[in-house]
């Protein structure tokens, strides 16, 4: 899981406060959260708290490297920054995803990189913007973008932070969606072994025959072999066609 890289922005040259409790504190709590969506929403809170000139955030989630969400956004805000950068196809997310691993912009009303996303993100109210990756699978992404209501509030203090701040994120939420497809796997697994069970008791067959019937009807249907067995244990009954 691939993570924010210093903007051409930052020189290193200055060091973020000590955060040792802060980022101790952060990594305990997310690590007790239910699900990813939850690791995300205290992430994005955290990232307010922590970040100097921070008023606004979310997690921007990225598909096929055009369609942009928000995730666990602060307010309508990074809503419609989000709508905008996946309207005009351009934006510090998506830079900040395939181009650099962080992107700032000091002050969006003088930004040139992208003329049309920010003039009309200065009209909708984000007058600085830091996105700093989270992680990268396939055409796939996530990324933290952090919005401020004056210009020139970011600054490489606001990176290091961050940055730190984005790496435990990034871990608590892998460690999350892991769970979460473990736990879908054992459901589903649980599922089917219930609908192999009625079809054994109903037909007298046995769970190798059941299987293959389960099976048949999902290439029959063109329907996940999961949502078949989940029809079947809900309904009693095999979908018709």
């Amino acid at each position: 899981m691939a993570r924010g890289m210093p903007s051409s922005h930052h020189d290193g040259s200055e060091r973020a406060r000590d955060l040792a409790t802060e980022l101790a504190e952060l990594a305990r709590s997310l690590q007790n959260q239910p699900d990813g969506d939850a690791v995300l929403a205290g992430f994005v809170h955290a990232a307010l708290d922590l970040i100097p000139g921070a008023d606004e955030g979310s997690v921007s989630v990225v598909l096929g490297r055009t369609n942009i969400g928000s995730r666990a956004p602060s307010g309508n805000l990074p809503e419609r920054i989000d709508a905008l950068q996946m309207e005009t196809k351009e934006g510090p997310c998506l830079e900040a995803a395939y181009e650099h691993r962080t992107v700032r912009v000091p002050d969006m009303s003088t930004e040139r990189r992208w003329p049309l996303f920010a003039q009309r993100a200065t009209e909708a109210g984000a007058h600085g913007m830091l996105s700093i990756q989270l992680w990268v699978e396939g055409d796939d992404l996530g990324a933290l973008n952090l919005y401020s209501h004056e210009a020139n509030a970011f600054t490489d203090e606001s990176e290091n932070i961050g940055l730190l701040v984005a790496s435990h994120a990034a871990v608590a939420f892998a460690g999350a969606e892991k769970n979460r497809q473990l736990n879908e796997a054992v459901d589903s697994r649980d599922v089917i072994g219930q609908a192999k069970g009625i079809l054994m008791e109903r037909h007298k067959i046995t769970g190798q025959q059941a299987f293959m019937v389960l099976s048949f009807a999902s290439q029959r249907t063109n329907t996940k072999l999961f949502e078949i067995a989940n029809d079947l244990v809900n309904s009693g009954e095999l979908p018709a066609r």
